[in-house]
């Protein structure tokens, strides 16, 4: 693979494009991160509903244990308070749930917005620059031994303006092989691409 131009303008702009890309995903992340804080911060007043649950349930269990001890109705009394024991478990389980609900909502919610961020990165940036790296190693490797054939994509890619500098019947000159104009296209692609030209 040949992921960079070897002449400057080209190498500049894809030097660019990278710490831009780069730039972006920091971006997304740092900002999936903030939305998932944010989320969790709901965590909060459900901890300490679950603490008031369990410090209810503590206190009423504390109750009945020694309201047993009372002669007659301690038995009742005390099956009375396992009734706030138990609605304090209760209520300190719906905090507990709630809160581990909240915190794979902040989980799913970061990778959402990940995945959405990395989307213009996957489609965009990502298949142009591995399509540069392999168009730019072909035509590095026919550079110095099939520069025919480097010639053949300029009459192809390049604008027709630019190939009538070359000669004004460049794709004649080509069929006739002629070596200063094959020489000259070949450059023409490689410039293209922002390529070295090929050595005479």
């Amino acid at each position: 693979m040949k992921p960079y131009a070897e002449r400057f303008p080209r190498l500049a702009a894809q030097l660019l494009a990278d710490v831009l890309a780069l730039g972006w995903a920091y971006l997304v992340v740092r900002f999936a991160s903030a939305a998932r804080d944010l989320v969790l911060n709901l965590q909060t007043p459900l901890r300490g509903l679950a603490d008031a649950g369990t410090a209810v349930a503590g206190a009423f269990g504390t109750a009945a244990v020694s309201a047993e001890r009372v002669p007659f109705v301690g038995g009742q009394l005390a099956n009375a308070l396992r009734g706030g024991q138990a609605a304090g478990l209760s209520l300190a389980d719906v905090g507990h749930h709630q809160y581990g609900a909240i915190a794979s909502a902040g989980t799913g919610t970061a990778v959402v917005l990940m995945l959405v961020g990395a989307m213009p990165l996957v489609l965009g940036w990502l298949p142009l620059r591995v399509h540069y790296a392999r168009v730019a190693r072909e035509a590095a490797q026919c550079r110095d031994r099939d520069v025919d054939l480097l010639a053949l994509r300029a009459l192809s890619r390049v604008r027709v303006r630019a190939l009538r500098q070359v000669s004004d019947e460049p794709a004649a000159a080509w069929r006739r092989e002629d070596a200063d104009v094959m020489g000259r296209l070949a450059a023409l692609e490689l410039r293209r691409l922002g390529l070295r030209a090929p050595q005479p």
